[in-house]
């Protein structure tokens, strides 16, 4: 499963702890990223069936997110399928994840 940035949801620890219902990988989680963004999160938030589908989604997916936010306004599968890939927001995301990159310039060969 692809998000719209090319990140694969199932490599996610918050995808990954709601697919197994797995309460312990999502306290673990929470410490971790609470630590990592600076941003007060407990297990209760680590809920995500995955960007680009109709389920739950992170409170920062779901409503902050300006690429998902963009991708969905446009209609996109992915930021692949955009066309004005790759824009200065996905381009500062992709900075800080080569194999999101990689996965998007795979979809755009296809």
């Amino acid at each position: 499963m692809t998000a719209f940035c090319g990140l694969d949801c199932e490599k996610c620890d918050a995808y990954v702890a709601t697919a197994k219902n797995d309460d312990a990988l999502r306290a673990a989680t929470a410490e971790k990223w609470s630590k990592m963004f600076d941003a007060p999160l407990t297990a209760t938030d680590i809920n995500c069936t995955g960007c680009t589908s109709e389920g739950v989604k992170l409170g920062y997916c779901e409503h902050m997110c300006e690429i998902r936010k963009c991708a969905t306004g446009r209609g996109v599968a992915t930021c692949a399928e955009c066309a004005d890939y790759a824009c200065e927001t996905l381009e500062g995301m992709l900075a800080h994840a080569p194999q999101a990159r990689e996965a998007l310039e795979a979809r755009r060969r296809k």
